[in-house]
């Protein structure tokens, strides 16, 4: 959390790989950490990179999780690597919620995919979630960067 706050991913990461090599039991809480700060450090394929350990060291990924390394794709543009992840959210059966629709349909946003992006907004009411405004002004500010509006 500290890193997180310092942006300090590079360290966090190096906390995380000397708690692998010390067995430490890695455990959600702090890999989540780590994920949020690699985001806020504009790392997004280390966020990702985490996630996929996590997977391989048996961690459970949750919404926090999915959110921290959706938003990572979001800030840089990464519109299809925040799909996959958010469709991959089924499989690992963690619920969809108003800020991981946020951060996918504001994803799209940023690569222009207004499609995408009003397709989400179709199936966010199949997930029985609300948008808020910033889903339904990401969603207009993709069909305008998608010469739609």
């Amino acid at each position: 959390s500290a890193c997180e706050k310092g942006g300090k991913w590079v360290q966090a990461l190096q906390l995380i790989h000397e708690m692998f090599e010390d067995r430490v039991e890695l455990d959600t809480v702090t890999c989540n950490a780590a994920v949020s700060t690699c985001g806020k450090g504009g790392e997004w394929q280390q966020a990702l990179q985490l996630m996929c350990q996590m997977t391989r060291d048996h961690v459970e990924r949750d919404a926090i999780t999915y959110s921290a390394a959706l938003s990572a794709c979001e800030r840089d543009g990464k519109w299809l690597e925040a799909l996959l992840l958010f469709y991959e959210m089924v499989i690992d059966r963690v619920d969809r919620d108003t800020i991981t629709y946020n951060a996918v349909v504001s994803a799209c946003a940023k690569g222009a995919q207004w499609r995408q992006a009003l397709q989400l907004l179709c199936q966010i009411s199949c997930d029985h979630v609300e948008g808020n405004t910033i889903t339904f002004n990401a969603a207009l500010s993709a069909c305008r960067t998608g010469g739609k509006w």
